[in-house]
């Protein structure tokens, strides 16, 4: 197990085509191969007419690494199978830990929609963060008696799941960040080797970030932010997180909403 999030960035940082090719959608893969294009990426050929719009949320979203924290049970703790790990607020800790995470109010929304643009409803997905420290319960020193910042929620009609919490610090060689799993039914992400649909991770704008981290609480993330940025992080570099980025608006007063749709092979 990492000591910490940094360790973790050090130690794969670069181990290679084939590490990178585990973590790479086919998205990627056919563009870094100059791919048979579009079509090919997205199962088939677009139909004549097609729209704009539907080409566009045919694009599946980037696989990403889940890191060494996920809780999952692929590395440590599960906390997927705990009792009260399904909830929308995800702020305290739930189970038999008890303690409530610090920080600016973040409401994050993630609608998922399937390769034909179609909602998931009934999907879960499974959310987790660092606290405003840089922290993972469960894992890092100070918090592993703590669960927050984990929950799982089931999508509505639309297609979307909504959570509150505290926006994440931004800890040393990492952007700010969510990750989370989507799951095709709350019985998957709720049973300890239910199949995971799809990993990835939601990237928070740095305007915003900024604004955060000016706050009481976030100092050590003012510098972290200061040393990393899109083109260099390990997991948004390819890109820029042009499919992970989500929409955010709000203040440090009232707090901030964040917003993203992505599309998954389902």
């Amino acid at each position: 197990m990492y000591e910490n999030n940094a360790a973790y960035v050090r130690d794969v940082h670069d181990k290679g085509l084939l590490f990178d090719l585990k973590t790479m959608s086919r998205r990627r893969m056919l563009t870094a191969f100059g791919g048979a294009g579009l079509a090919a990426a997205v199962g088939g050929a677009l139909t004549v007419g097609e729209s704009a719009a539907t080409a566009a949320c045919a694009a599946e979203v980037e696989s990403e690494t889940a890191g060494p924290y996920p809780a999952d049970g692929s590395n440590g703790p599960n906390v997927r199978t705990v009792s009260g790990a399904v909830r929308g607020d995800i702020r305290s800790s739930f189970g038999t830990a008890s303690g409530t995470a610090a920080g600016i109010p973040l409401t994050f929304s993630l609608t998922v929609l399937n390769l034909s643009c179609v909602p998931l409803a009934g999907a879960a997905v499974y959310a987790w963060h660092c606290d405003r420290e840089g922290r993972y319960s469960l894992y890092s020193s100070g918090v592993t008696n703590q669960n927050y910042l984990r929950g799982i929620q089931v999508a509505n009609a639309a297609g979307t799941v909504t959570f509150t919490s505290v926006f994440p610090g931004c800890y040393a060689g990492r952007w700010p960040h969510i990750h989370f799993e989507v799951f095709s039914s709350l019985a998957n992400a709720t049973t300890s080797n239910g199949p995971i649909v799809k990993t990835s991770q939601i990237a928070l704008p740095k305007e915003v970030s900024q604004a955060v981290y000016a706050t009481s609480g976030y100092s050590q993330s003012v510098t972290n932010l200061s040393r990393i940025s899109l083109a260099t992080d390990m997991v948004f570099r390819d890109d820029l997180a042009a499919r992970e980025t989500a929409t955010v608006t709000g203040n440090t007063t009232s707090g901030y909403t964040a917003n993203l749709t992505i599309t998954v092979r389902a």
